[in-house]
């Protein structure tokens, strides 16, 4: 299974588990220097509570030990040009921020390009501040031959007006093959006509309609060749050289493709504007908006590029079947991008914040269990459709954890073929306890994504009071409400702790509230989550406060809780041409 996503330090990953010229295409969308920490969204279901953002990465550099391992690391190996030209760099604008985020980005292009097959191709995301240094970089790394475009990615409008400069609204994307004879799917390029909204040359040229309203021209059948007897022949009353043979003119006719206008006029080609591949495509990309407020595939990642730009990338330069890695995969857009043109991919990112959303948007979106999270998120059909789609096994006692467990999957193979590995996160109790003792925020981001609850560490309300996360669910007539999750990653604990979980549920109103913690909980911890009772739903009755343990996640024991609803919600499809349908004939089988 080449499906993989790895948590981790790209470098060491791709140095310990990627082999050489194993991958298809790599895209990589980098920090970009921006001297800047960005927070994730979570944008709360309407009436459920107040949205919650949360830091995703730090994007600021200072020159240091691990900039100058790096070029180190550089001249070792063994790229004399790249050696030479970080060096003349380092000379030129000296041992600062912008020297230090090139020397990381230089040592992984390296193994980048060791990855890469001879077939494949590079896409460099990144802005007009450092993309002039990154070419040189990637100069170096894939020669300057190799370079194939710079794409000018419009991401916003104008703004304002600028009293000093223009303001900057767009992204550069730096494309670069391995060898020459790099994938370079010719169909993906073209963008298909908007009949609505043809250029002018076009619009004279397709100007008629047939019964049916589709749009078409008419083309020339003569052979420019005229010295051709053997396609030289009387068809319809006119005797011309003819591009075609007697036999195929014909059948076209026959077919309706071909017309004569009045008796006597010579006979002409009728050519469909919905088969004519398109407008071929720029290297100034103007028609994909940025993911705005109110898009469906909106999940709050700071980066987040849309789907599509990842689309029209991977149409062009793999083949279904082919592995595409995102080293830098932050909310996976480009692992979903794949997935859904039926590519294979491998995902890196060094939080688990990252890696957990990404586990949620692909099983939400393709996992075996999409059609059951359908249902969890449909309020008036909810319990109608769980009810149905439960094992004969189960019970309505229990008809909650099921469904959580449905929603939530477990990366295994579904339906349509979703399967893939994560590597690098806890697989065990102990590997879960060491985190929590190594890194308690990762540890909190870690379990509350991994129970289908969202993180939160500040917001619009102030301190957290001991809130670390939030899961919604379907409440009372169907509606979406909101529960509170308390993570404790110590091993010194309380039944105080319990009882500030529960102050805030009465503060604000909560009904229901998880307490989960890395060490089994005190028999006072207990007696304090039992004296909040059970609340009844449609779905069962549920413990108003529970605590849960690490021990019974690696037990397969789920928290006792009503159907949850996800916040993230699956893209709708983009792409709409003939050569990107499943089963088209000589395009993309998708």
């Amino acid at each position: 299974m080449t499906n993989r996503l790895y948590y981790g330090d790209n470098l060491d990953v791709l140095r310990e588990h990627l082999a050489d010229e194993s991958v298809d295409l790599i895209y990589l969308d980098p920090p970009f220097n921006s001297n800047a920490s960005y927070n994730i969204l979570f944008k709360s279901p309407a009436g459920a509570g107040a949205d919650a953002s949360i830091e995703a990465f730090d994007d600021t550099w200072a020159w240091g030990p691990t900039a100058s391992s790096a070029l180190m690391d550089i001249t070792q190996s063994g790229n004399h040009k790249l050696h030479v030209l970080m060096q003349a760099m380092k000379t030129a604008i000296g041992e600062n921020a912008m020297m230090a985020y090139l020397a990381m980005m230089a040592v992984r292009l390296v193994e980048l390009h060791r990855v890469l097959k001879p077939t494949g191709s590079l896409y460099l995301h990144c802005d007009p501040t450092a993309s002039h240094y990154l070419k040189l970089v990637l100069d170096a790394v894939f020669g300057p031959e190799h370079y194939r475009n710079e794409i000018i990615w419009q991401r916003s409008t104008g703004k304002a007006l600028m009293t000093k400069r223009l303001p900057a609204n767009h992204d550069v994307i730096l494309a670069y093959g391995k060898g020459d004879e790099t994938v370079w799917n010719l169909d993906a390029v073209f963008q298909q006509y908007d009949e609505h909204n043809l250029p002018k040359k076009t619009q004279v040229k397709y100007s008629h309609q047939d019964e049916t309203g589709r749009v078409y021209r008419l083309d020339s059948l003569i052979n420019p060749n005229a010295n051709r007897p053997n396609l030289t022949y009387e068809f319809l009353g006119v005797t011309k050289v003819w591009r075609w043979t007697k036999e195929r003119i014909t059948k076209a006719y026959d077919g309706g493709l071909v017309i004569q206008t009045k008796p006597g006029t010579v006979p002409q080609l009728k050519r469909y504007l919905d088969e004519q591949r398109g407008i071929p495509l720029g290297d100034v990309w103007t028609d994909i908006p940025p993911i705005n407020s109110q898009a469906q595939e909106r999940l709050g990642y700071p980066t987040q590029k849309p789907r599509a730009l990842l689309e029209r990338i991977i149409a062009a330069s793999s083949n279904p079947g082919d592995v595409v890695l995102d080293p830098f995969c932050g909310c996976g857009t480009a692992v979903d991008a794949a997935q859904k043109l039926r590519r294979q991919w491998i995902g890196i990112d060094v939080t688990h914040l990252a890696i957990g959303l990404i586990e949620k948007r692909m099983q939400e979106g393709y996992g075996p269990n999409a059609l059951a999270k359908k249902a969890v998120s449909s309020s008036s059909r909810h319990a109608e459709l769980v009810s149905a789609s439960m094992p004969h096994s189960e019970t309505s006692a229990n008809s909650e954890a099921w469904a959580l467990k449905q929603v939530q999957g477990d990366g295994q193979a579904g339906a349509n073929g979703l399967a893939y590995e994560v590597i690098g996160t806890p697989k065990d109790l102990a590997s879960a306890q060491r985190l929590a003792v190594d890194d308690p925020h990762q540890f909190q981001h870690w379990i509350t994504l991994k129970l289908g609850g969202y993180p939160w560490m500040g917001g619009k309300k102030g301190g957290d009071k001991g809130v670390d996360g939030y899961f919604y669910y379907i409440g009372e007539g169907g509606a979406t409400e909101t529960g509170v999750i308390s993570v404790k990653a110590g091993g010194n604990v309380n039944p105080n702790m319990v009882r500030d979980i529960g102050r805030v549920m009465a503060r604000d109103g909560h009904k229901l509230g998880l307490f989960v913690a890395a060490t089994l909980p005190t028999k006072g911890m207990t007696d304090e989550a039992n004296s909040h009772g059970l609340i009844e739903t449609e779905f069962g009755r549920f413990p108003a406060l529970q605590t849960y343990t690490l021990a019974e996640l690696f037990g397969d024991i789920r928290p006792k809780l009503p159907p949850l609803v996800s916040v993230n919600r699956k893209a709708a499809r983009v792409e709409t041409r003939k050569s990107h349908q499943p089963g088209s004939q000589g395009g993309l089988d998708l």
